[in-house]
C-alpha cells in the first residue's frame, strides 16, 4: 500500500511543478502544509465514525505524497530566494541537521504516542504538526518577491493550450537530462536513494520476524545511527571549504553506496544489533555529509526560471522509482528470500558511484 501511494502521490504533483514555478513559494508551502493537515485529520475522524476503508487510506497517501513533493520543491527554490549563494550550503547543511535530528528523536517518541495514545490520536498529532509548520512559516515576513515568466526561455513553449502546459511539465526533465553535469547526479541520486529504502521493507522482514529483534529494538537500531547524519550535515562545509566540494561529494557519496551491502551480515541477538546500528551509522554519516553539498549543487545550476520544476521533476521520478523498487523487491524477495533482495541491492549499489563520478568529472572538463 505505501509504494501504491507513493507512486500515486509522485503522478499527482508531476502538474505542481510548473504551477508553483511562477508563484510565489512561502504561499505554497503553507497551502501544502494545510493540504497534509486536512487530509491526515480525516483518518482519525473517519475510525472515531467507524468508516475508515482501505480506499480512503490510499486516497490519504497518495495525497500526502503529492503535497510532500510540492512542498519539497517548493522549499528548495524559496531557500534559493532568500539565502545569498555564498550561504546556500550552510542553510542545506543546517536544514539536513534538522532533519537527522527528528529521526533520531521521532521514532522513539512515536512509538511511545502509539503505545500510550493509540495509532489514531498519533496520527492527529502528525496532522496537528503541519498546522504548526504553517503557522512558523507565516512568521517568516514577506520577504519573496512574485516570480514573473521570462520571455524567451528555452524551457517554455511559445504556442499556447497544451503544448504549452506539457512542455512546461517536461520543462525540469528536459533541463536535467540536457545538462552535462546534472544528469549524472540526478541518475545516481535517483538509483542510490531507491536502492537503499526501497530495501527496508526486506530489512524489517528479517529483523523482526526471521531474527525476532523487538518493535523497539528495530527503532532503536535506525534511530540512534541518525547522530551521524547530524554529524555530517554539520561537517559538510568545513570538509567542503578545506578539501574541495566536488572531491567530498564523489567521496561521500561512494562511501554512502558501499556501505549498504553490510546488512546481508545480519544475525539475531546483540551481535546483530550492533551489525545493524554500525552500518547504518556509516551509511547515514555518509549521506548527511553528501546530501547538503548534492542540495546546494543542484540549486546553483538549475535557472530561477526553472528551479522549481527541477526539483519537482527531481523528487517526483525518485518516488516513482522507489516505489517501483520497493515492489520489485517484493517480489524478488517472495520468490526467493528478504536476505536476497538485500543482497542483490547492495550489489547494484556498488555500481552507482560511477555516475556521480561521471558527472563530476564532467564539471571539470572547460566547457566547448
Amino acid at each position: 500500500m505505501l509504494a501504491v501511494g507513493t507512486a500515486a502521490g509522485a503522478l499527482v504533483a508531476v502538474p505542481l511543478g510548473p504551477w508553483m514555478e511562477f508563484r510565489r513559494k512561502r504561499p505554497v508551502m503553507i497551502a501544502m502544509d494545510l493540504t497534509r493537515l486536512a487530509v491526515l485529520a480525516t483518518i482519525p475522524v473517519a475510525y472515531w465514525l467507524g468508516w475508515l476503508s482501505l480506499a480512503q487510506m490510499m486516497i490519504v497517501s497518495a495525497v500526502d505524497a503529492a503535497a510532500d513533493i510540492a512542498f519539497t520543491s517548493a522549499s528548495g527554490a524559496y531557500l534559493k530566494q532568500i539565502v545569498s549563494p555564498g550561504d546556500l550550503l550552510a542553510a542545506n547543511g543546517r536544514l539536513s541537521s534538522v532533519m537527522w535530528s527528528s529521526s533520531v528523536i521521532g521514532p522513539p517518541l512515536g512509538g511511545a504516542a502509539i503505545g500510550i495514545f493509540g495509532p489514531t490520536v498519533t496520527v492527529l498529532a502528525d496532522a496537528v504538526s503541519f498546522g504548526l509548520s504553517a503557522l512558523g512559516l507565516t512568521a517568516i515576513g514577506d520577504r519573496e518577491p512574485t516570480p514573473s515568466r521570462p520571455n524567451g526561455s528555452s524551457l517554455t513553449a511559445t504556442r499556447p493550450g497544451l503544448r504549452s502546459r506539457l512542455a512546461d511539465i517536461a520543462a525540469g526533465w528536459r533541463y536535467i537530462l540536457g545538462h552535462p553535469v546534472l544528469r549524472y547526479v540526478f541518475a545516481n541520486s535517483v538509483c542510490t536513494s531507491a536502492l537503499i529504502l526501497g530495501t527496508e521493507p526486506l530489512i524489517a522482514t528479517e529483523m523482526l520476524g526471521r531474527f525476532g529483534f523487538a518493535a523497539w529494538q528495530y527503532s532503536l537500531a535506525f534511530a540512534v545511527p541518525c547522530v551521524g547524519g547530524v554529524a555530517g550535515s554539520r561537517l559538510a562545509r568545513p570538509l567542503a571549504a578545506r578539501f574541495g566540494r566536488r572531491p567530498v561529494m564523489l567521496v561521500s557519496g561512494t562511501l554512502g553506496a558501499c556501505f549498504p551491502i553490510g546488512m546481508a551480515l545480519m544475525r539475531p541477538g546483540v551481535a546483530g544489533l550492533v551489525i545493524v546500528m554500525a552500518v547504518q551509522l556509516c551509511v547515514i554519516t555518509s549521506m548527511g555529509v553528501f546530501s547538503p553539498l548534492m542540495a546546494t549543487y543542484r540549486l546553483e545550476l538549475a535557472p530561477d526560471d526553472v528551479v522549481a520544476r527541477v526539483l519537482s521533476a527531481w523528487t517526483v521520478t525518485k518516488n516513482l522509482t522507489l516505489a517501483a523498487v520497493t515492489m520489485l523487491w517484493g517480489v524478488l524477495a517472495t520468490l526467493t528470500s528478504p536476505l536476497t533482495g538485500i543482497v542483490a541491492a547492495g550489489v547494484l549499489l556498488l555500481g552507482t558511484p560511477l555516475l556521480l563520478r561521471s558527472g563530476l568529472a564532467a564539471a571539470g572538463r572547460p566547457a566547448n
